[in-house]
């Protein structure tokens, strides 16, 4: 099937999502769950030709989000439940004004229409995208990177079984059948087919949407997300965060990928850092992390000199920038230049500290001694997420249902004439 068909026939299913209760729409997302466990060997069947295609050609860390297991399958199925249970927000009154004419005026919240998600190599996107677009409803047309086609192919093919099976029309959960750039193009430039672009993988596929759709563009950032160790910091309550941060899982956006350290305390913090982050994990047998330091930082401990972009990369590895700040307003000055406005995080026990902190980066999410890494839907209690927005309009942080609708004005009167 070609990619405009796959749109018509997304277009010609809204109409049927729209108008679904909230009853048949979480009938068919517990169908689709129960589905992706049926078919759990299907699935990671098509899972290992993925990975035996990726071997040798991307790095390990990016191996593991390709990864699918019977746990990982058994999660997906857990998240998809978990959107189930949420309450739709299809039909919610967001504002009610009754005005002096009677008229009553309420601002409602309504599908999107058909939501076109662009992502790449993490297959449990396939069914975290589809449950909380159907859930919002709408359509959802999906269109992922090469090397995860294998694996969406036949996760699709279980969630559709499972929208059947409530009576819901199978076009409106699609994927693209094209793996080439040119699908990615059109789907960037259907107006009239795509009412919501949500690109979800790195900067170089963000950009591309941002500057050559023609249709509306929900923008998720990448993450280079700073954790910046106060002067008065919990010294151990840092080195618990930062390696929480950086190592728990090196390769999603809310992973830190710069440590910024309090003038004051880095002849004192910085060895403790290294010893944690690299000489503690290498005894352990985990992977240690490699530290690029700024000036500043190299003369307190051994590590790779910081190259003119390693406070401007989204490593999504065991790779950290360091640097030291002279104090908190050098470390918000930091972040502000090199920043994606995803995630910061400050590690105090100094309260003004961390209030000018949290008032003055300018970030979807910012954080007063905790990890970084909870910027993320189930953790926020929104069900698993469609992506982070870093952009302003119309969502940002973790978007979730109430972030896929629109809304319209519905007024009622009773004769009333202007």
């Amino acid at each position: 099937m070609t990619t405009m068909e796959l749109l018509q026939r997304a277009k010609g299913a809204k109409a049927a999502m729209a108008l679904a209760d909230s009853v048949t729409k979480n009938k068919a997302l517990l169908a689709m769950a129960d589905a992706l466990e049926r078919h759990s060997a299907q699935i990671l069947a098509a899972n290992a030709l993925d990975l035996e295609a990726a071997r040798g050609t991307v790095s390990d860390v990016m191996l593991d989000r390709l990864a699918l297991s019977g746990s990982r399958i058994a999660g997906m199925a857990g998240g998809v439940r978990e959107v189930a249970a949420l309450p739709d927000p299809v039909g919610e009154v967001r504002e009610r004004v009754e005005r002096p004419n009677g008229l009553v005026i309420e601002r409602t919240a309504v599908p999107m229409g058909v939501i076109a998600i662009i992502y790449e190599s993490r297959p449990n996107v396939t069914s975290d995208a589809a449950a909380l677009a159907l859930k919002a409803g709408s359509a959802c047309v999906l269109r992922c990177g090469k090397e995860a086609h294998r694996s969406a192919a036949a996760i699709v093919a279980a969630l559709r079984e499972g929208l059947s099976a409530a009576g819901l029309p199978q076009d409106a959960l699609g994927l693209v059948e094209d793996i080439t750039r040119a699908s990615a193009n059109e789907l960037m430039c259907a107006r009239g087919y795509v009412d919501l672009l949500i690109p979800r993988g790195g900067a170089g596929l963000i950009r591309a949407c941002v500057d050559n759709a023609t249709v509306p563009v929900l923008e998720t950032g990448t993450g280079i997300c700073h954790i910046y160790v106060d002067k008065e910091a919990d010294q151990a309550m840092a080195l618990d965060i930062l390696e929480n941060a950086k190592c728990s899982r090196p390769s999603v956006c809310n992973a830190a990928e710069v440590c910024l350290v309090h003038e004051a305390i880095a002849g004192e913090f910085l060895p403790k850092f290294r010893q944690r982050m690299v000489d503690d994990r290498r005894e352990k047998g985990l992977p240690p992390v490699e530290l690029r330091l700024d000036g500043k930082a190299a003369a307190v401990i051994d590590g790779v000199p910081a190259g003119e972009r390693d406070f401007d990369t989204e490593f999504l590895n065991y790779i950290m920038a360091v640097g030291v700040v002279r104090d908190v307003d050098e470390a918000m000055a930091h972040i502000a230049a090199h920043s994606t406005g995803h995630s910061e995080a400050i590690v105090t026990a100094d309260e003004g500290a961390a209030k000018r902190f949290l008032a003055g980066v300018d970030s979807a999410a910012v954080y007063w001694n905790a990890s970084t890494r909870f910027t993320d839907g189930g953790e926020f209690s929104l069900g698993c997420e469609m992506g982070i927005s870093t952009q302003k309009l119309h969502a940002r942080g973790p978007l979730g249902l109430r972030e896929l609708c629109t809304f319209k004005y519905v007024i009622r009167g009773g004769g009333q004439i202007r």
